[in-house]
């Protein structure tokens, strides 16, 4: 059981740090605001950020409570930013009732972050297959094992499943199961956030118009 956490024991108020590790300027955006997403992954890749590809994903259930949770970025196009679950989890049932969600990209280690507003829909069913034909055999397993959000007895009796299926199937090739797949995030606005020194942080908001990009400085 976890005591009551004094001041003394975890002073957050004090905790501080000072950002001054890059910059975003006017000359540094692009017309496109999915190229400077594109560069900024490939260079959290480049630096080895742990889990560079990670972005937090929100959305809005039937309850009217927003949820947010972890999820791998998995391709970033012109036509949006997809991701692969479990469409019976909670995050499915939410984008079935309302396809408004957020994407948040945080690299503490670079200093900056991407909010990302938009629709999310379901990928093609050929290109949700192409992706979990990719996956290790492992995990292909642990897709179809797991009802993803569901309440169950115990780790033991998942991982029980686990097992007595991978037995069964001894590497043989696995079909995609029909209630797992891909979304793809269709963004409406981007904002790239560049931490600076003194809290004067960039903050640099895309707006899509008819097709068009509108870009505003924000202050921070």
């Amino acid at each position: 059981m976890l005591g009551y956490i004094r001041k003394s024991d975890m002073d957050l108020q004090s905790v501080r740090n000072d950002y001054t590790k890059s910059t975003l300027r006017e000359e540094d955006l692009t017309e496109d605001p999915i190229i400077i997403i594109q560069n900024w992954v490939k260079e959290a890749l480049q630096q080895n950020i742990v889990e560079a590809t990670a972005m937090s994903l929100s959305t809005v259930g039937k309850d009217g409570f927003p949820k947010s949770r972890i999820v791998l970025a998995k391709s970033i196009s012109e036509e949006g930013i997809s991701f692969f679950t479990n469409y019976n989890s909670q995050k499915g049932r939410d984008i079935k009732s309302n396809k408004k969600v957020s994407l948040l990209f945080f690299w503490s280690d670079l200093q900056r972050q991407i909010r990302i507003t938009g629709l999310a829909e379901k990928l093609d069913p050929k290109t949700s297959d192409e992706y979990f034909s990719s996956r290790p055999f492992e995990s292909q397993i642990g897709a179809i094992v797991s009802q993803q959000s569901k309440i169950i007895k115990s780790r033991d009796e998942l991982v029980a499943k686990f097992n007595d299926l991978k037995n069964e199937l001894n590497t043989q090739s696995i079909k995609r199961p029909d209630n797992w797949g891909g979304y793809i995030v269709k963004p409406m606005t981007i904002e790239f956030w560049q931490g600076r020194e003194n809290r004067l942080h960039d903050r640099f908001l895309y707006e899509l118009n008819k097709d068009v990009w509108s870009i505003k400085r924000l202050a921070p």
